[in-house]
């Protein structure tokens, strides 16, 4: 293919050192020029073919007869007469000529020539070609090939440029060129000229690389160059390149393709529909090799989807139907490609399930072998852990149809867990993890997992060698806990053995893992108020560790990951059990000795994930109940007679509410550990659980047996109590509004509170509201509030009037 867009020379003509005298017989009169069709007219005399075609026409179109140029003589006849013997001479002399040129250009090509003459010599080996294709042959024959490959190695650009136009100029057309070019290591040359920093080098590089290319023998030897294929594959897809070197590495790609050795690496660098052509178009045995090669590839999610949807449903058909090495070849691929969303749905819908179920469950003579099995198992794992919907597809199983949440199916994945091996064992957990991640599903295999009764055995897996498997039967316990959490803490309590092997997970290192993060997450969805449970947890030192790895994450000794979110989460929700019991001395102790309190502020100010604060906000809340009880209020001061009349001095440093000597640390003292503020600032959030649990934290700065109104002023102070009121107006449910009404009717004890609120109709509609709909506690409460801001009369005020009266 000649290109002129791609000579980088501006002087492409002859150069009259290498010129040879013509014979005069051998020049055309009209052109002056050496023939190469030379014929003979009428008068005798020769000229070039297309010359006196020429002068024939100009005369018919000038309505003249025709003549001869020469002579002048009218000519009865146009005929022509080939001069074949002075084309043959002439040819000789050309032969010769270019024999005489290209042994010329031979000596400016050692290495000890010049630059200048090499250029030149180069340059006229291009010219000698152009003006004959046969001279291509000439070049090769006298040894020039490897001369001109090694200009390519030259310091100086030129020369190189020049080199490279040469070789493509003598491989166009030109196949018994192609393979002398291609000897030694010329192809890989080439091929490094195309990360080259200049674009003429690229350019001119690829321009050969194609012309070599149309060579089918030589297109193996191409791929196999290392990195070749990725180099042109980056070039065809490049906006930065010339167009005509875009479209000839996408040519020199096209070629390529010819070769079967090299399917597999264009696969590996994103060109997978050549492998595809021949998996669809191809014979067993060449789909067998195409898919052995797509089972070793390592694919992008697009690539994934690209194949599931163009070949998925051949590749199940093989599956069902081909030879054992075939089938096996398959699933190989299959687990490759089903991992994926979208190529998971394109799988489903080529109907893969059915086969793949039958294969699995398959018994008897018609057994699958267990390899193939826990390839099943694999690609089966891969579509439940997508958002593929698995669940509605049908198919048969023991003479019925059903789907893969049918009780009788879920025992038999149970069975192949309890009786196959670790690599199936852990496929199958994972499906079942994937189909519990779901809530609507999760519901049907708890079902039949307590039908089975297979909890003890799946709680067992959690101590496995293998840690997949312990990671899989933690997260399938984990979904399950919101459904079986009695029957998992009566599990768990029923054998320290079990306890100890999750705490000794969660305390494995100082990484966090995958495995300890599902090991916190399924124990802190435990009960937690489940005395016993709590009881061992503490026993096994388990709150201590856990008290200890916060401080850990706090301090950088462990480093942050992606599971540091939900590690915290979760060591927050189990410390948060031992908060429920802080009636039992060791627990209390335990508390202070950790300073709870602190730890937990801490967290809750630097989160802003929901179900972390939850933990906080309840864990202060828990504490802080505590606190009028471990507040230590001074002995009144002894009065002396002489003093009896004279006023006790006060005692400095009393907390306001609890009116004793009141700590964080000690006594759990939200004032003291500035909290309030923190509390407050979570009742704008969206999620109802945070806002109900900090307010019920805020309740404990107002219950009875404490100074109310200082309380109140607490929350005055740290402009919390638009806030309080704003949460009654919004009406977020049952929880919020019963904590909501109680503070708002001991805020509004307050007679000037009371009175500005009572112009806000909000409070009172919503206050209303609490009365007209609550049940008989809120709406008792409500009740006295709604008389706070003389909503309704205060009948038992009125009827002690009247008795004094």
């Amino acid at each position: 293919m000649e290109s002129n867009n791609l000579s980088f020379d501006s002087d492409e003509q002859s150069s009259d050192v290498y010129e040879e005298k013509a014979f005069d017989a051998f020049m055309c009169p009209l052109t002056r020029q050496v023939m190469r069709d030379p014929i003979t007219i009428e008068s005798g005399q020769t000229f070039e073919r297309e010359a006196i075609l020429k002068w024939f026409k100009e005369c018919r179109e000038t309505g003249r007869k025709p003549t001869c140029p020469l002579t002048q003589i009218a000519l009865n006849s146009t005929d022509l007469t080939p001069c074949i013997s002075l084309r043959m001479a002439i040819e000789e002399w050309r032969k010769r000529r270019a024999e005489r040129e290209l042994e010329k250009a031979r000596v400016s090509l050692t290495l000890i020539s010049s630059e200048q003459n090499a250029v030149g010599a180069l340059r006229q080996v291009i010219n000698i070609c152009q003006r004959n294709e046969a001279n291509k042959d000439l070049v090769r024959n006298q040894g020039l090939i490897p001369m001109i490959v090694d200009m390519l190695r030259s310091s100086n650009r030129q020369v190189r440029l020049k080199a490279l136009e040469v070789l493509r100029v003598i491989s166009v057309e030109n196949d018994d060129n192609k393979e002398p070019i291609s000897e030694g290591d010329t192809i890989r040359t080439i091929i490094k000229f195309l990360s080259n920093e200049y674009f003429q080098e690229r350019a001119l590089a690829v321009s050969l690389l194609y012309e070599l290319s149309t060579l089918e023998p030589l297109c193996e030897k191409i791929g196999a160059v290392y990195g070749a294929i990725l180099i042109l594959v980056g070039m065809a897809s490049s906006k930065a390149e010339n167009i005509v070197a875009i479209e000839h590495a996408e040519s020199t790609l096209k070629n390529l393709e010819k070769c079967e050795a090299n399917i597999k690496p264009m696969a590996e660098n994103g060109r997978l529909m050549p492998l595809l052509k021949k998996l669809i178009e191809g014979t067993p045995e060449v789909q067998l090799s195409m898919i052995e090669c797509l089972s070793e590839l390592v694919l992008a999610n697009d690539a994934k989807a690209t194949v599931a949807s163009k070949v998925g449903p051949i590749l199940i058909k093989i599956m069902q139907t081909g030879t054992l090495q075939a089938r096996e070849a398959t699933l190989k691929a299959l687990k490759e490609i089903s991992s994926n969303e979208a190529s998971s749905k394109a799988l489903i819908e080529a109907g893969i399930l059915p086969p793949l179920i039958k294969d699995l469950f398959s018994v008897g003579m018609h057994k699958f072998p267990m390899r193939l099995k826990e390839l099943s198992a694999s690609v089966l794992a891969n579509m439940a852990s997508s958002d593929a919907q698995l669940e509605a597809i049908e198919f048969e199983h023991n003479g019925r149809m059903v789907t893969l949440l049918s009780e009788d199916v879920v025992h038999s994945l149970l069975h192949l867990i309890s009786n196959t091996g670790p690599a199936i064992e852990c496929r199958l957990l994972q499906v079942l993890v994937g189909l519990t991640d779901s809530a609507a599903s999760a519901k049907e295999v708890v079902a039949a997992v307590r039908s089975s009764g297979a909890i003890i055995s799946l709680i067992q897996f959690i101590e496995a060698v293998h840690r997949d498997i312990r990671v899989a039967a933690l997260k399938l316990l984990g979904n399950i806990s919101s459904y079986m959490g009695q029957e998992l803490s009566d599990a768990f309590g029923g054998s320290a053995g079990h306890l100890s092997s999750l705490m000794r997970i969660i305390s494995d290192s100082n990484i966090i893992t995958e495995e300890q993060t599902a090991a916190v997450k399924l124990l802190a969805d435990l009960p937690e108020r489940e005395a016993g449970l709590t009881r061992q947890l503490f026993n096994l030192g388990a709150f201590r560790t856990l008290a200890i790895k916060l401080s850990e994450i706090k301090n950088g000794v462990i480093f942050s990951n992606r599971h540091v979110t939900v590690f915290q989460e979760g060591i927050a929700h189990i410390l948060c059990r031992i908060t429920y019991g802080l009636s039992e001395p060791d627990y209390l102790n335990f508390a202070i000795q950790y300073d709870l309190g602190e730890v937990f502020l801490d967290l809750l100010q630097m989160t802003g994930q929901d179900n972390l604060q939850i933990a906080c906000v309840t864990v202060l809340g828990n504490l802080s109940q505590e606190s009028k009880d471990l507040t230590k209020v001074p002995e009144p001061p002894t009065v002396k007679c002489c003093r009896v009349f004279s006023k006790p001095a006060p005692v400095q440093g009393l907390c306001r509410v609890h009116h004793g000597f009141c700590s964080m640390r000690e006594t759990f003292c939200l004032l003291q550990g500035r909290a309030v503020e923190r509390l407050i600032a979570c009742l704008d959030q969206q999620n109802e659980k945070v806002v109900e649990a900090a307010l019920g934290a805020l309740c404990t700065l107002l219950s009875d047996g404490l100074d109310i109104m200082e309380g109140v002023f607490v929350l005055y102070e740290a402009e919390g109590i638009r806030p309080i009121l704003d949460v009654l107006v919004e009406n977020r449910g049952n929880g919020i509004t019963q904590k909501a009404v109680w503070v708002v009717e001991r805020i509004l004890r307050v007679e000037d509170i009371a009175r500005e609120v009572a112009g806000d109709q909000s409070v009172g509609s919503a206050l209303v509201e609490a009365f007209r709909t609550g049940d008989f506690r809120t709406r008792q409460i409500a009740e006295r509030a709604l008389k706070h801001v003389d909503k309704l009369p205060n009948f038992s005020s009125t009827y002690q009037q009247f008795q004094r009266a």
